[in-house]
């Protein structure tokens, strides 16, 4: 029996699915640690959690809008469960801890990210340090991108060491119907209304396609922030722009609202990946979406499904004015949005964790020998 604990921040509901189906897995032992409930930022509706699963005494500080969390008693749970392979997906103080007792303990370790090599560009070089230390101490890696596999053989990780475990959705509850004919909307907007999402460039999209089509377009805003008092107030001065803000949407609601409207605009400033844009692929949308997405280039590939490119303004106005104005284009990118995210799957996901464990074992892992010479 292979026991597996992940230690992660807390439950989001695209993995939870992942991990009811590990827990279902013949031969397998699996349990998630959590250090928190919930975020402070976070207003999810969560899928029945069916695997074992302990939720630490919270401990959060908040540092420049990034919660981190220091959860000492991760020591006493990973003993508890006493795991074969113990996976963590960051590098906050509770990770570090639950790492240094793997690594004092024998246990197999193996690191778990959502990031990219893109959107790890900036760290600082202590950073950058703690990652050396910690992956040439490491068996297996896990990323849930090919972006994150970049991250991690810019490290030296040799490619077949390091595993795939996408960020998925459940497709089949996005999935458009010959009675989703109706797009009232033009755009949708989904995602926290903050201004690393970049909520206002999505406005003054819709305001330009509106002078190029000289016609209203009509713009959904799905999701709260800080901004979303400035958004409103922006669009309060538009003529040309219709623009309905929904709120916070719960995930039984969020399939409806995609299939309202005919273009997702994603003008993220920084994302790991971007769930939303599964989101959106999964209900036939196009994607406009900035590089700074880690699934721009993947999910999300240009002059496909969707178009990537820097938050630029005519950019952004051709790619949509020529989606609204040609039929025949629309449909072939939605077509290739249904199928490219149909890759993205609870099933790979989960497979993807499971295979990086199993790979792990049963050899004895050596340690820190295994990639230090190449760290």
């Amino acid at each position: 029996m292979l026991r597996i604990a992940v230690v992660t921040n807390e439950p989001p509901p695209y993995r939870v699915p992942i991990f009811n189906r590990i827990a279902k897995m013949t031969g397998v032992r699996f349990q998630v640690i959590f250090c928190c409930r919930r975020e402070p930022n976070r207003f999810w509706n969560l899928p029945p959690m069916e695997f074992d699963h302990v939720f630490l005494r919270e401990r959060i500080t908040t540092v420049k809008g990034r919660y981190i969390h220091n959860n000492p008693d991760v020591i006493s749970a990973i003993k508890r469960f006493s795991p074969d392979v113990l996976v963590t997906d960051g590098f906050n103080p509770t990770y570090l801890y639950a790492f240094a007792y793997a690594w004092l303990k024998g246990i197999v370790h193996i690191p778990m990210t959502d990031g990219t090599f893109d959107s790890e560009r900036s760290l600082s070089w202590i950073h950058r340090a703690i990652r050396r230390f910690i992956y040439a101490r490491s068996a297996n890696f896990i990323s849930a991108s090919d972006g994150g596999r970049q991250l991690y053989t810019s490290y030296g990780i040799p490619a077949d060491r390091c595993f795939k475990s996408c960020l998925c959705i459940d497709n089949s509850a996005f999935t458009p119907s010959s009675a989703d004919q109706e797009k009232p909307y033009d755009f949708i907007f989904c995602g926290r209304i903050e201004q690393v999402k970049n909520p206002l460039f999505a406005l003054q999209v819709a305001e330009a396609v509106a002078e190029r089509l000289k016609r209203k377009t009509r713009l959904l805003y799905v999701g709260s922030g800080s901004e979303e008092e400035a958004v409103r107030a922006a669009a309060a001065e538009l003529s040309n722009v219709e623009v309905d803000f929904h709120g916070f949407a719960t995930q039984q609601e969020l399939p409806a609202l995609y299939r309202s409207a005919k273009i997702f605009l994603f003008p993220t400033l920084w994302d790991p990946w971007g769930v939303v844009a599964n989101e959106a692929c999964a209900a036939g949308l196009p994607v406009i979406v900035t590089p700074f997405a880690g699934a721009a280039g993947e999910l999300v590939q240009d002059g496909k499904n969707g178009y990537v490119c820097e938050a630029e303004l005519n950019q952004w106005t051709e790619h949509a004015v020529r989606l609204l104005s040609d039929p025949l284009l629309y449909r072939q990118f939605s077509e290739r949005s249904l199928a490219i995210v149909s890759h993205y799957t609870f099933d790979q996901a989960a497979n993807g964790l499971v295979n990086a464990c199993r790979a792990a074992l049963p050899a004895s892992f050596p340690g820190e020998s295994r990639v230090k010479s190449q760290l």
